[in-house]
């Protein structure tokens, strides 16, 4: 089952292209830290600007240096249904072990739309996905209904990255399904009251820059020690708010940049940040002792 602290990952790029020497090393650091599961080709990953070599290319080295040491939920979502078919099925045959699929963007479908969009995605892959619901970037919000719905009538539907941070659907969701459902924070700072809900775990940003810390918040739930959980949830929240003083990945990359991790190099439309905000984020990772 997918749990505890999986990072939606930030991919590196040199002179234009994807620096494959440290995506590998970024991966064989997050694994040896202790992280429960890794998602190329997410938000986090730039995405959006990826042409579909780059995207298949990013999922694939994941997958082949991760080993199956950890599962690899590849990020396959698009707002056109027949292209994440192609990238779902491109996953399939890669061998990650299961697919994120962002609820459609810019068309802003019905809740109807929404639901055909996934079954038709699964009639055409038998393949295990994730709902990434986000309406931030997507302009419109899964309903609990419709994720009971699809939970129960699309057989590959097992759970869903929840970002929207509102806990009253959290619950909503949950109790509408089972408790095989698996619901995953997409929100870091409410990832300790997900799970508390009953949600199993969360896909961080927040993970990039400190894998074990998440980690242990996760497995400190899960194995019973609420308070060695709530005081990893506090000293994590700082750094939580830092990730998103700019749009994500804009701080997350920098963050990395500033450990030696790999570049801040963006593609456009993002772009380096402002020196208010990274003197911000420079104070929040002095303070945690990250540079």
């Amino acid at each position: 089952m997918l749990k505890g602290a999986i990072s939606a990952l930030v991919l590196p790029f040199k002179n234009g292209h994807i620096d494959e020497e440290a995506y590998r090393e970024f991966i064989e650091w997050q694994i040896e830290q202790g992280i429960d599961g890794l998602v190329p080709c997410g938000t986090t990953g730039e995405s959006a600007t990826l042409s579909h070599e780059e995207h298949e290319k990013a999922i694939r080295i994941c997958i082949e240096q991760a080993k199956k040491r950890v599962p690899v939920i590849a990020g396959c979502g698009s707002n056109n249904t027949a292209e994440a078919v192609r990238l779902t099925q491109f996953a399939k045959s890669a061998g990650a072990d299961a697919a994120l699929l962002i609820s459609p963007y810019y068309n802003k479908p019905t809740q109807e739309g929404i639901f055909l969009h996934y079954q038709a995605v699964s009639r055409e892959v038998s393949f295990p996905f994730l709902v990434y619901n986000v309406p931030g970037r997507t302009g419109s919000n899964v309903t609990a209904e419709t994720m009971a719905r699809m939970y129960h009538q699309i057989p590959d539907m097992i759970g869903v990255k929840e970002a929207t941070g509102n806990l009253v659907q959290i619950s909503n969701m949950l109790e509408k399904t089972d408790e095989n459902f698996i619901l995953l924070s997409g929100d870091d700072s409410t990832v300790l009251a997900t799970l508390a809900l009953g949600g199993k775990g969360t896909i961080s940003v927040t993970s990039n820059v400190m894998p074990k810390k998440v980690h242990e918040l996760c497995e400190a739930w899960e194995k019973g020690n609420a308070n060695e959980a709530k005081r990893l949830h506090y000293y994590l929240e700082p750094l939580n708010r830092a990730m998103f003083v700019e749009t994500n990945p804009i701080p997350v990359k920098t963050a990395l940049f500033l450990m030696g991790k790999m570049s801040a190099e963006f593609r456009l439309p993002l772009c380096d940040m402002r020196e208010a905000t990274l003197a911000v984020l420079k104070k929040i990772m002095q303070d945690m002792k990250l540079i």
